[in-house]
């Protein structure tokens, strides 16, 4: 297996209520940096809940083709509900190490947050540039720093109390050195790396509406919570806030992602 996490379908569920709005914000960037334009066939690989995919639609257009692709079931299941029929997507449960698709498929492949959970990220960016045509581009995201992270904050805090989750969350930031995926990508074969840090703050109306996904069983972090005793997530919950500095108002969460890019 590639991506490390298969999503319950109540993790799916609510995915897209923790995430869309810092997807949104972020996907320009991963698009741009894989030079994504009209009639380009791409592949969006660990596409979750399909949320990069549909904006890598909105730019290819109806004379290009999206192919959304991730290992657990239940989020291809969400892709599928959220594409819908449209005649230029495939949707499929796929192996991001071990792709099924032929040799120059595609003239750009993304992969959004990702890279990192692969068990050998190499042999996937090795997938990823089989699969590309000549001069085609490959564009990943990862994650740099817990302090600069929209919800790894709060697993790192979980894994203070579980220390069994210190492994998983640490792989979150495996990446985050632009030499290290520098190193990856020459391995991988590729040219032309460009890498980039884009920082965001959100701001969110109150706690609620940031922590409220998470604690209701909202992906890999709503996973973990769920696991956990009332007691310890009530915790948690009251740490999570002060880091915040909540105090009744709106919150203002940050998020780092570094994007890094090759050619075929």
């Amino acid at each position: 297996m590639a991506e490390e996490l298969t999503f319950k379908d109540e993790a799916a569920a609510l995915y897209d209520e923790a995430f869309a709005h810092v997807t949104a914000y972020f996907m320009p960037f991963l698009l741009q940096a894989a030079g994504v334009a009209p009639g380009m066939r791409v592949l969006d690989i660990a596409t979750g809940t399909g949320l990069s995919a549909e904006a890598a639609l909105a730019v290819v257009g109806p004379t290009g083709h999206v192919s959304a692709a991730d290992i657990s079931p239940s989020m291809v299941a969400k892709t599928r509900d959220r594409l819908g029929d449209a005649p230029n997507v495939s949707v499929s449960v796929e192996d991001g190490q071990a792709l099924s698709f032929p040799d120059g498929s595609f003239d750009a492949v993304l992969c959004s947050l990702g890279l990192m959970f692969f068990p050998a990220p190499a042999q996937g960016l090795a997938e990823f540039r089989r699969v590309l045509r000549p001069g085609g581009r490959v564009a990943v995201s990862v994650n740099t720093v817990v302090e600069r992270s929209y919800n790894h904050q709060i697993n790192v805090i979980i894994a203070r109390h579980v220390p069994n989750l210190a492994d998983s969350v640490a792989r979150t930031f495996a990446l985050a050195e632009a030499a290290k995926l520098r190193s990856l990508f020459d391995k991988a074969g590729f040219g032309e790396f460009a890498t980039d840090t884009i920082r965001h703050v959100f701001v969110l109306p109150s706690f609620d509406a940031y922590y409220g996904p998470f604690e209701r069983g909202g992906g890999s972090t709503g996973q973990a919570l769920a696991e956990l005793s009332e007691e310890l997530r009530r915790c948690i919950r009251e740490e999570v806030r002060g880091g915040l500095g909540d105090t009744g108002g709106p919150v203002k969460p940050e998020a780092e992602y570094r994007i890094a890019s090759g050619q075929r």
